[in-house]
């Protein structure tokens, strides 16, 4: 059971909502536009889509194992690592070894969905594969660079959007582009929020993050415009788009999304009073997801 729990801590397995509620947005709107509903196709797509997440979360792991991690002495519930490689739970290297079982699995659904009669799974699903892979693996260690914010936002947002609307309805419309953008925007907020506990150690280690590269101060401002700019977005998808009214009901998440902000504001990150700043930005991409997943499939059953 100890070694049950500790695979299971390495995993993550709650920030798989930051990957599967881009595909149910996705999902739920090729059912409204199209009509499309394909059961199996969605069931592969949301398995190969959390496996490439999970691949993602263990390999970051294993990576951090060698550089901020074991310098980090501000870990939270929901940054700094799984700690399972610190605590001795497991090694680095089963850690790696789950990893590439994990993008393994991802890589076996889309071959799946190829022959099913998606071949732009390939390159979709590879470009979502190597955001995963070089956010955190050598040579290029995209989260040292400054650009793992970038890779991430287009990767659980855009990208895990257009894939799932494509796979429903073999169709690469703009539209299933640009309904990632409220969650792309709340999935980079978690990784920035994040990294504010993180400061000291990444910098340390040499993880020059764009928290590290631009400083506490004006990290603050760019959190508070990632947390508020998925709101401003659904506007655009109405009018670009002519999307359902009903996914103003996103806005729901707004308190959520003003309190993150003024806790992240006022509070030192090194402080425990910090990590609900965390959890609410959590709790705001969650809610968002599931409040634009429902306007879509009420839309569509009552059109």
């Amino acid at each position: 059971m100890v070694f049950l729990q500790a695979y299971l801590r390495a995993l993550r397995l709650p920030f798989l909502t930051g990957s599967l509620f881009p595909v149910a947005v996705a999902g739920a709107l090729a059912y409204r536009q199209e009509g499309a509903w394909s059961p199996s196709l969605l069931g592969l797509t949301f398995l190969g889509v959390a496996a490439l997440h999970l691949g993602s979360n263990l390999l970051n792991d294993y990576y951090d194992s060698f550089g901020s991690d074991p310098l980090n002495v501000h870990a939270t519930p929901f940054s700094g690592g799984s700690r399972v490689i610190q605590n001795g739970d497991l090694s680095a290297d089963t850690v790696r070894f789950m990893a590439f079982l994990f993008l393994a699995l991802g890589g076996g659904c889309g071959l799946a969905l190829i022959f099913l009669g998606r071949p732009w799974v390939a390159v979709l699903g590879t470009l979502g594969f190597l955001a995963g892979y070089l956010y955190s693996a050598s040579p290029l260690q995209l989260m040292s660079a400054g650009l793992g914010e970038a890779a991430i936002f287009l990767a659980f947002g855009p990208l895990v959007t257009w894939g799932t609307y494509y796979v429903q309805t073999d169709s690469l419309k703009p539209v299933g582009l640009a309904v990632g953008l409220p969650l792309a925007f709340l999935i980079t907020a978690i990784l920035w929020i994040n990294e504010f506990p993180d400061l000291k150690a990444d910098a340390d280690a040499g993880k020059n993050q764009l928290v590290v590269r631009l400083g506490l101060r004006r990290a603050r401002r760019v959190y508070a415009a990632l947390m508020l700019a998925p709101f401003a977005s659904i506007f655009l998808l109405l009018e670009a788009f002519h999307l359902p009214d009903l996914l103003v009901g996103a806005w729901v998440a707004l308190p959520l999304a003003v309190q993150a902000i003024r806790v992240a504001w006022r509070v030192p990150p090194t402080e425990p009073e910090f990590i609900p700043a965390q959890a609410l930005t959590i709790q705001t991409h969650a809610l968002v997801g599931l409040a634009m997943t429902l306007a879509l499939l009420y839309a569509a059953w009552w059109r």
